[in-house]
């Protein structure tokens, strides 16, 4: 199914009946990794499942957005589903959409939050990591003057491609200074404000947001508790996917 939001055509999901259920992709996925959580909870719940701008079949933004920019859509997006009460699922970067929107004042009452391998925690860079990108900075500079495009001027897509992340790589240049201006944002100081049950599932060896991130939001937030997932990364709900489906199972009354 698609509709417009703010000029954007957005693709999503929409199954089950009962209480309303939004489910929030990571960075670079898309709404089809959802689909043995939307088979689960579509029994009891009205599943709603958006591609986020810029991902999957939906339209990317006409410029670059922050985390903020995607709470807004969510709102917009929930207008044409009213409800009074909402629980929300999100993994990775729709964890971090999450966690923004339980600091909003919003129409409806979060009744509960499941955050998978959630991203928040701004990591702290090691003396390597701030080095590179020190002479990134620099290198872009040099690499961006006129007479260095003639003479080189596949050099700068070249460094970048080298010191890049994949997700980095992998973006639009929309995208990729959207995800330069997410990724920058440490989201420890909101996370108290996440007060309802709270789930949170985290494979313990996930690479990306590591299981330190979900011990710091049980901690934050009043009402977490963290589920580690043995011999599971970044995509524990795929990775380990019936474990997963029985812990959801629980929280969601479905046992």
């Amino acid at each position: 199914m698609t509709k417009e939001i703010g000029g954007l055509t957005v693709n999503y999901i929409l199954e089950g009946s009962g209480p309303l259920v939004l489910l929030l992709h990571g960075w670079g996925a898309n709404i089809t990794l959802f689909r043995s959580i939307i088979d689960l909870l579509k029994e009891k719940y009205t599943i709603l499942a958006p591609d986020l701008p810029g991902f999957g079949e939906s339209e990317e933004p006409k410029e670059p957005w922050c985390v903020d920019d995607y709470v807004d859509f969510v709102l917009e997006f929930l207008k044409d589903f009213p409800t009074d009460h909402l629980i929300v699922l999100g993994h990775s970067f729709g964890g971090r959409v999450i966690i923004k929107l339980a600091s909003r004042k919003t129409p409806f009452t979060l009744d509960k939050v499941i955050l998978v391998d959630a991203a928040g925690v701004k990591p702290k860079k090691t003396f390597r990591q701030k080095l590179r990108q020190r002479i990134f900075k620099i290198a872009k500079k040099i690499l961006s003057l006129k007479f260095m495009q003639k003479l080189f001027p596949d050099a700068l897509d070249n460094w970048r491609k080298r010191a890049g992340s994949a997700d980095y790589n992998a973006a639009s240049p929309i995208m990729r200074q959207t995800l330069v201006r997410v990724v920058n944002e440490d989201l420890c100081d909101l996370m108290p404000n996440v007060k309802c049950p709270t789930l949170l599932v985290w494979g313990e060896n996930d690479d990306a947001t590591p299981l330190s991130d979900g011990q710091t939001m049980e901690r934050l937030m009043p009402e977490a508790a963290l589920v580690p997932i043995k011999n599971a990364g970044h995509y524990s709900f795929l990775e380990q996917q019936g474990l997963f489906l029985r812990i959801l199972a629980s929280f969601m009354n479905l046992t």
